[in-house]
């Protein structure tokens, strides 16, 4: 899971290996528990259709530091 902090305040939530499956909370236990239910229904979507799971794209994630110039 991907979890950033929202502009109106709490967190925006996405999983990545399902794409457009995002959420959002106030806090990020609450962001948690939202992307799990979203996933949820997410599969659960994808049962009812009788379609293949995405598959893993293998992407990392990583964070770059970068000096500000003042």
């Amino acid at each position: 899971m991907v979890y950033e902090p929202a502009e109106e305040g709490g967190y925006v939530a996405f999983a990545p290996a399902l794409p457009g499956c995002h959420t959002d909370g106030d806090t990020l236990e609450e962001a948690e528990k939202n992307i799990r239910e979203a996933i949820e229904a997410y599969l659960s979507s994808l049962r009812k259709h009788n379609a293949k799971l995405p598959l893993e794209s293998g992407a990392l994630l990583s964070t770059v530091n970068i000096p500000v110039f003042a």
